[in-house]
């Protein structure tokens, strides 16, 4: 029975010491197989303390048309939201220590606010606020201005994989046709809308980066409304049997050596165990035969 023990014990320590782990360097492993367990976290830092600037337009500025260009300087590796009327109008990443947003108005003045949002979400202080006057003649003829908004200033989503986004369009009179434009040099997309209301628009992009997506919509009476917003694809490039194609993907294997040696002990242990106890029991069984021998 110590014999067969010692047995199992090797077997056992042969499944211990036999898997590798193989994962792509820079990633973690695949947590996605039938009975994984994956944990994920979130560090907890601090809000951006430098705040972003309106260089242009200018305090007092006049416009006639829309939409206008906020540009100014902003920390690096952050997302600039610019607000009018405290509303949001459109966003842009940070990107070499300045943005440019191409933003709407409202009929009368605006007040301008630029604010940076670091990777949680957590914003930094206001900007400057600019003061600049819209003088809508179409909203004086009807009465109503087409508009376009959203709860998402930024959204993405891996490459290869369909990333949706809802925006709010409203005013104006309909039918309404819609373009986006997104940022990575396809052909803009086309649609039409009948009626205000939510509309989810879709796109897939083929590389990871960080692009501005540009929504325009035109009413019946030729009212125009503009959204500018931040889309991301992120992580490797899928191809189509879905693994990470990443150019710099390297299989690093590690082979867990200290179960082994934690077992070294128990096996020597055991096979001396079943030695002497096999030797115990020769010598039993040749006494017995000599014992009955003699009778």
């Amino acid at each position: 029975m110590i014999r067969r023990a010692s047995i199992l014990l090797i077997i056992g320590l042969a499944f211990v010491w036999a898997p590798a782990t193989a994962y792509a360097a820079g990633a973690f492993p695949n947590q996605q197989g039938s009975g994984s367990v994956g944990l994920q976290g979130t560090i907890s830092t601090a809000a951006p303390t430098r705040a972003a600037t309106i260089t242009t337009p200018s305090n007092g500025a006049v416009f006639t048309t829309v939409p206008i260009a906020v540009n100014g300087t902003c920390p690096a590796n952050v997302l600039v939201k610019i607000f009018a009327n405290n509303v949001f109008v459109g966003s842009a990443f940070c990107a070499g220590g300045s943005y440019s947003v191409q933003a709407s108005l409202f009929s009368g003045q605006n007040d301008l606010v630029a604010r940076v949002y670091d990777a949680l979400d957590q914003s930094g202080p206001d900007s400057n606020v600019v003061s600049v006057i819209f003088n809508d003649a179409q909203f004086a003829q009807f009465g109503t201005r087409v508009t376009l908004s959203s709860v998402y200033a930024q959204r993405g989503t891996p490459p290869g994989q369909e990333l949706t986004w809802p925006i709010l369009l409203s005013g104006g009179t309909g039918p309404y046709a819609i373009s986006v434009d997104w940022g990575d040099g396809t052909s803009a997309d086309l649609s039409s809308q009948d009626i205000p209301g939510t509309i989810t628009i879709k796109h897939t992009y083929k590389t990871a980066g960080i692009y501005t997506v540009i929504i325009k919509a035109i009413d019946k009476n030729g009212g125009t409304a503009f959204l500018q917003l931040v889309g991301q694809a992120t992580g490797a490039t899928q191809n189509t049997s879905g693994r990470d194609s990443g150019a710099n993907s390297i299989v690093k294997k590690e082979i867990l050596w200290w179960p082994a040696l934690a077992m070294l002990p128990l096996i020597f242990g055991g096979f001396w165990t079943g030695r002497r106890s096999e030797l115990f029991s020769l010598r039993k069984q040749l006494e017995k035969s000599r014992d009955q021998g003699k009778l």
